[in-house]
């Protein structure tokens, strides 16, 4: 399985066809606690760079963006009744939804570990 990053600080693992996403441990530091997050209904279509998912937070609320295109499989929907697992568990069991994914050289313009480590590092 491959993992990929955004400058948008989303994370996006591919395996095969499909993909799951959610935001990273960096996003999750910068939002603080996450209080709710509304996420995309299964069935519908996201695009490369739109909006996706809703989190909020103590501190804000922030949109969540597609990392790439692609039609809306599952939605985790452990974090209706706990949204505080994106806190205590954002880059694995606080993941946002999975989706089929419709071009895959959208993932080209994605960030592998190191870019993204190097990339946080700067901000």
């Amino acid at each position: 399985m491959a993992r990929y990053f955004t400058e948008e600080h989303e994370w996006i693992d591919v395996e095969g066809d499909t993909a799951t996403v959610g935001i990273t441990a960096y996003a999750q530091d910068q939002l603080g606690d996450i209080v709710f997050v509304e996420l995309p209904d299964v069935g519908s279509q996201v695009a490369k760079g739109k909006d996706a998912a809703v989190v909020e937070s103590v501190k804000a609320a922030s949109d969540v963006y597609a990392p790439i295109t692609g039609e809306v499989t599952e939605a985790n929907d452990a974090l209706d009744e706990d949204p505080a697992l994106v806190n205590s568990s954002p880059e694995e069991s606080g993941w946002f939804f999975k989706l089929t994914i419709a071009d895959k050289g959208e993932l080209d313009g994605l960030m592998d570990a190191d870019a993204y480590k190097s990339f946080c590092d700067g901000l």
